[in-house]
């Protein structure tokens, strides 16, 4: 059973009150179309579980959420607290718009309050050290491209590591495939860990991802792309592109073949690198990219779950020894090999 979040590779946590789940402190589920997912504390994004964990926990998840006391609900989405702290929110039957700005429209106003908060501290302390002689406005901005973002597989399973600087030049492009587009992924082959976060190593490559592959890519770097979240209104109109391309992929070719759209001065501008679209169109693909992953499992592709997975808990396992220096591990394993004996260890 996994325990790591897909999204931002933090621990989901855990519960006592679902004995067939017992993964994560809020749950959310739809009973109808069978979905049971794990919503992160930290990114507050939504984890699909696997198709074979999750029928039983739903069925409980229902009784439980009857039985409590402390819960409420509209005609679409119930949310209960039981006793021993799990919350449950429970989907019923809402229209896909209003499900879609109820499910991203919190986690994108929380993104931006963040990314604000964190920026006006920055600008802050800065404008405090100028004032007292020291000009330490550099530390924030010292590595911060070079700083890892994503690391996405590619169609051949090898990770790919984008920086901050990467992800400038991320592009959707007309491509010579099944979808009619692709994703130009700018990576290195390389990182280094650092004291506090990673970085990227080595020269600057380029890949181009299909299908399943890029959408899988597109769910991880997205969010980084669009860090400042949006406003209601920026949500509502994401899910009005959203809906108008009829399918999540329908919308990645689409924006592949207009090349995205950005206003400037009052004209449209055509451009295939995401962060010159505009933020409804960014906010729709981020909103595509994990509606369509969760169909392709639906339907079936496990694969695509697993691979998610095992790449959350990978990345987990990095960022567990960001903080560990490199002289410290080494110094583990001298004496560990002494505590042993074994000296493969």
């Amino acid at each position: 059973m996994f325990k790591t979040c897909i999204y931002c590779n933090r621990n989901l946590g855990s519960n006592e009150a679902v004995e067939n789940f017992p993964v994560g402190k809020r749950l959310a589920y739809d009973q109808d179309r069978g979905r049971l997912w794990v919503i992160c504390d930290v990114c507050r994004r939504w984890n699909l579980s696997p198709l074979d964990e999750r029928w039983e926990a739903i069925e409980e998840c229902e009784r439980q959420f009857h039985d409590t006391s402390q819960s409420f609900s509209t005609d679409n989405i119930g949310l209960a607290r039981l006793p021993a702290g799990l919350e449950l929110v429970r989907i019923g039957r809402p229209k896909r718009p209003e499900f879609a700005a109820w499910r991203y429209g919190r986690e994108f106003l929380r993104r931006r309050i963040r990314s604000t908060i964190i920026a006006g501290s920055q600008i802050a302390v800065s404008v405090a050290g100028a004032f007292v002689g020291a000009d330490i406005w550099w530390v924030f901005l010292a590595g911060k491209g070079n700083r890892v973002v994503a690391r996405p597989r590619d169609e051949h399973g090898s990770r790919l590591v984008v920086t901050r600087k990467d992800t400038k030049n991320l592009e959707l492009v007309p491509w010579d495939a099944p979808d009619g587009w692709a994703l130009k992924v700018p990576h290195r082959r390389e990182e280094k860990t650092g004291l506090i976060f990673a970085k990227g190593k080595g020269k600057t490559h380029e890949v181009y991802l299909t299908g399943p592959t890029a959408i899988r890519a597109a769910g991880r770097i997205l969010p980084k792309v669009n860090e400042w979240g949006a406003t209601n209104a920026q949500v509502k109109n994401a899910v009005i592109l959203l809906e108008e391309a009829r399918a999540p992929e329908r919308l990645f070719a689409k924006v592949a073949e207009d090349g995205g759209v950005k206003t400037v001065f009052g004209f449209d501008k055509d451009t295939s690198a995401l962060k010159d679209m505009n933020n409804n169109t960014r906010l729709a693909l981020e909103m595509a990219a994990h509606e369509e992953s969760e169909r392709r499992a639906l339907e079936g592709e496990l694969e695509i779950l697993e691979a998610a997975w095992r790449e959350a808990e990978e990345v987990a396992s990095i960022a567990d020894r960001l903080l560990v220096p490199d002289h410290i591990e080494d110094w583990i394993r001298k004496y560990k090999k002494k505590l042993t004996g074994d000296p493969s260890r």
